[in-house]
């Protein structure tokens, strides 16, 4: 990995006695794309906010470029922040919202004509200079805030839950120009998020966040196919999860029946919970599937059917399929070994990384 551009040390921040962060570690390189992903209270705008210096902490180290920021005044500090809200200045025009950073620094005017301009044309609102802020869409305003954000020349940029205000497609019209932006500027982006979707779509690397801790990070796809959780795979798509029994390396036992699989590192007949996506399920007929199954009930979601099941042992199970079923009926179940996934009962981050290096070596 490549030095850092910010870095937490055993950070810890409470307000009025109730811990927000636990302890957090986490490394962040230049240039990439970061999400913090977890449901509200998880802390993940808390860390924002320690990293624009607008909040302390009460113990740990914030490094930036190797060095301690704990007692960096917010304006000295080379991030700037796009807020929930956006926070423009409703009395001033696109070009002066724009401009205020610039204008606050004491900058040439005619610099800061071009660099309006410029940014201007980035997020696709040339033209706009001298529109009210109020006669823009939202859409146009979280632009105006980016464009504002961009025109300071942070290393990083701080995104706090920008298009949560947005409609479902501007919202993912938004998703797709925000990592286009990203990727054609080359400086780090930092984005706080409750949607995991919108994680998976955007980021290089994610932070999953509970309860003030970072219960995993990687990349959208090891976090997708590997979570180390119950939360972490409930949290991050749709998922089946059963209780079994880990018999031996590549052999696990659920629903009444044995299955190869391709997980190892567990202890003989160690309880786990198994982990099959809805999408790597298949209907079959009885004879022809691994387990048989009752459909209970469905919904037509456009380009795939959402089925909903039972086996034998009464366990849920949750299947997309192109083609519709039929209520009441039974049907086999099938899946590859490699579309199971064990997790340990509760394993944090660390077990799961000795875990997988014990077994490597």
């Amino acid at each position: 990995m490549a030095q850092p551009i910010i870095e937490f040390k055993n950070v810890v921040k409470s307000y009025n006695e109730t811990p927000v962060l636990k302890g957090v570690d986490l490394e962040i390189e230049a240039g990439k794309f970061y999400t913090l992903l977890g449901p509200s209270g998880s802390g993940k705008t808390t860390i924002l906010r320690l990293i624009a210096g607008f909040e302390s902490a009460n113990s740990g180290d914030i490094v930036f470029e190797g060095k301690r920021i704990n007692d960096v005044p917010a304006n000295k500090r080379r991030v700037n922040t796009v807020f929930q809200n956006y926070a423009l200045f409703p009395n001033l025009n696109v070009f002066d919202n724009v401009a205020f950073g610039m204008n606050l620094r004491g900058v040439a005017k005619n610099k800061i004509k071009d660099k309006v301009t410029e940014m201007l044309g980035m997020v696709r609102l040339s033209g706009y200079e001298n529109r009210e802020i109020s006669e823009l869409s939202g859409g146009q305003q979280q632009r105006v805030a980016i464009a504002r954000a961009l025109a300071n020349d942070p290393e990083v940029l701080l995104l706090d839950e920008p298009l949560s205000a947005l409609d479902y497609k501007l919202r993912k019209d938004m998703q797709s120009e925000l990592r286009e932006l990203q990727q054609r500027l080359g400086i780090t982006f930092i984005f706080v998020t409750h949607d995991q979707e919108e994680a998976l779509a955007m980021s290089d690397w994610i932070f999953v966040m509970n309860e003030g801790k970072i219960l995993q990070n990687g990349t959208p796809v090891d976090i997708y196919d590997e979570p180390i959780n119950h939360f972490v795979a409930n949290f991050i798509g749709e998922s089946n999860i059963v209780t079994g029994v880990m018999r031996e390396d590549y052999l696990v036992a659920f629903a009444g029946k044995e299955f190869e699989n391709v997980d190892a590192g567990m202890r003989p007949n160690e309880r786990v919970e198994v982990v099959l996506r809805p999408e790597d399920l298949d209907l079959t007929t009885p004879e022809n599937g691994k387990l048989v199954v009752t459909i209970d009930r469905q919904l037509f979601r456009g380009d795939y059917y959402e089925i909903f099941a039972h086996d034998e042992d009464n366990n849920e199970w949750q299947i997309q399929a192109t083609n519709e079923s039929v209520v009441d009926s039974r049907q086999g179940l099938t899946f590859d070994p490699e579309d199971i996934h064990i997790m340990r009962f509760n394993e944090s981050e660390e077990d799961f990384d000795a875990r997988i290096e014990n077994y490597d070596e």
